[in-house]
């Protein structure tokens, strides 16, 4: 066993002895040493009730005859941190939390992780940890929230009550009515009930077979759910009591190019977040996966897209993809277009493949998730564009746009921030007809690259949505829809063509044609960049500092340089 250089011979008398400071018997030494990496933390709705879940976790592991070793991760909660600072700190929480991962993996030599995740870059930060330490692991995340309801049945979530605030802005709607939609939007705990980014990224590590079926969609604090948590600690310890299957069932045997595959197509199919593709670009980096943004083009042309979810569709939820047959029954149904767009020999954690896991699931409602041949688009929810705009490329969720924005041109109206673009927007600067330009937001220039739901839930409650697109080096909430494109590469503060635009430029997106571009002669953006220095946002914290001196851009999946 790996723990076994940590616990075994003479000559580690001095650690079994720390060991038996924390309860540790003479039988325990021949055990495997599990790690319970935990990202319960109190703030987040998602997490706050993950502390019992490690209980029945750890429970379990020692009725099955394993040592657990619980640790924690820190994590941050992306709504309310939104819209201020705070926001800076949300994307690098996820490298701290993979180091952590890393750290605490290695420096203890523990056999076997089963990892219990929930929210936006605590999951990510998971994956890439685990992937580093190439143990075998399970995910088992804390599972979605139920939708919220108004009095009258309505199904709401957060991102009613986001863009709530730009209806009372633009009048639409008293106080009295938002603090209604604020006490019923999030009715308990759970990753917030939409295709958000938590539950984009929990529905793809099930599609990716390193979490067990059901894991995207079982709602949080049910029955279904600790049965999910049971069955995921079991696994665990029939994995790590055989050398066999350990070697057998290291993560990345499992999440592999194969399984990349599968987590895009799977994200095309549903219209996830545009976060997604920042953090797959990341965890594919560290499995080790060559994977360039351009592919995730290709890949939407073979892939139809037959799941709105919240934003895309307000009323529907993931329990209503839950009830309608989960991740499995959409992942059976893409494959009916018989381009082999799925890898189904491709290993799950479970010990079957991911052919054999999804082969009896069927659709039980279409009204939630569609058949092959009634797609809401034949092709998939996110598309990459390029210009000269996005020399690296930009990112778009297509399932969030209406026809009418999807092929749109607009006068530039340039803000150097979130914060003045929010000024902007509620005093009126941005007209019909516009291309908000935020800049200075990316994973460099924020530092830290914020996420825009404020901006853009204004621009939607406003009624502006299918009058104004949005531009940024920054990324989307995963509430975010309408037409806002983010993840512009380069970004401003790196030169990028953002940081050249001014007032009035005209802009034109393509979504199907898979371009932004702004007209201007090659002579004028040449002399621009001549004249062009980009700003330098003041950094106060330490960390934020040197994060910027280490992250690459949005194309790269703003992980962090290990060479300079």
């Amino acid at each position: 066993m790996r723990s076994d250089e940590v616990k075994k011979g003479y000559e580690r008398a001095p650690h079994r002895s720390l060991f038996r400071a924390t309860g540790l018997k003479d039988e325990d030494f021949d055990k495997p040493f599990i790690g319970v990496a935990n990202s319960f933390i109190e703030i987040i709705p998602g997490h706050f009730f993950l502390d019992k879940y490690s209980k029945i976790i750890k429970d379990e592991i020692r009725k099955n005859g394993c040592v657990p070793f619980e640790f924690n991760t820190i994590g941050v909660d992306d709504g309310i941190a939104m819209g201020h600072d705070g926001m800076l700190y949300s994307l690098p929480s996820r490298e701290l939390i993979a180091n952590s991962i890393e750290t605490v993996m290695n420096a203890h030599k523990l056999d076997a992780m089963i990892c219990i995740p929930n929210c936006d870059k605590i999951t990510p930060g998971m994956v890439m940890g685990a992937l580093r330490v190439n143990v075998p692991t399970v995910f088992v995340t804390g599972g979605p929230m139920r939708a919220g309801k108004l009095s009258d049945g309505t199904p709401i979530d957060l991102a009613t009550v986001f863009e709530g605030v730009g209806k009372v802005e633009a009048g639409e709607i008293s106080e009295e009515k938002l603090v209604e939609l604020e006490c019923a939007a999030c009715p308990g705990g759970g990753s917030c009930s939409g295709m958000f980014t938590a539950n984009s990224m929990n529905t793809l590590m099930e599609a990716m077979g390193i979490a067990l079926k059901g894991n995207g969609t079982v709602l949080a604090l049910t029955p279904e759910r600790e049965e999910l948590l049971r069955k995921a600690a079991r696994r665990v310890c029939e994995i790590a009591k055989s050398k066999e299957l350990t070697e057998k069932f290291k993560i990345r045997n499992i999440l592999n190019e194969k399984a990349v595959n599968n987590a895009f197509a799977v994200d095309m199919a549903m219209g996830g977040s545009t976060n997604t593709v920042l953090h797959m670009l990341a965890i594919a980096r560290e499995a080790g996966v060559d994977f360039n943004l351009s592919h995730i083009n290709e890949m939407s042309k073979k892939v139809s897209h037959i799941a709105k979810i919240s934003p895309s569709l307000s009323t529907v939820h993931m329990e209503d993809i839950n009830k309608a047959g989960g991740v499995s029954a959409v992942m059976h149904e893409i494959t009916k277009r018989g381009n082999d767009v799925l890898e189904l020999d491709n290993l799950t954690i479970e010990g079957e493949t991911i052919g054999e896991r999804i082969a009896n699931s069927e659709i039980t409602d279409t009204n939630i998730i569609h058949k092959i041949d009634n797609p809401y688009s034949k092709v998939g929810g996110l598309a990459i564009l390029y210009g000269n705009l996005a020399e690296e490329g930009a990112v778009i969720k297509t399932a969030g746009v209406i026809p009418s924005m999807r092929k749109y041109s607009g006068k530039a109206v340039c803000f150097d921030s979130q914060d003045e673009a929010i000024k902007g927007i509620t005093g009126g600067k941005v007209k019909e007809g516009d291309v908000v330009v935020i800049r200075y937001e990316g994973p460099k220039g924020g530092p830290g690259m914020q996420e825009m739901l404020s901006p853009t839930a204004l621009i939607m409650g406003m009624g502006l949505g299918d009058k104004v697109a949005l531009i940024t080096d920054g990324r989307f909430s995963g509430a975010t829809h309408g037409a806002s494109v983010g993840h512009v590469s380069p970004e401003a503060a790196e030169g990028g063509m953002i940081g050249l635009l001014k007032d009035g430029d005209i802009i034109d997106i393509d979504v199907d044609e898979h371009i932004l571009s702004v007209r201007l002669s090659d002579e004028e953006i040449a002399k621009r960049k001549e004249e062009f220095k980009p700003k330098m946002r003041d950094v106060k914290g330490s960390w934020l500092k040197q994060y910027r001196i280490l992250v690459t851009n949005a194309a790269h999946g703003a992980v962090l340089k290990t060479e300079l």
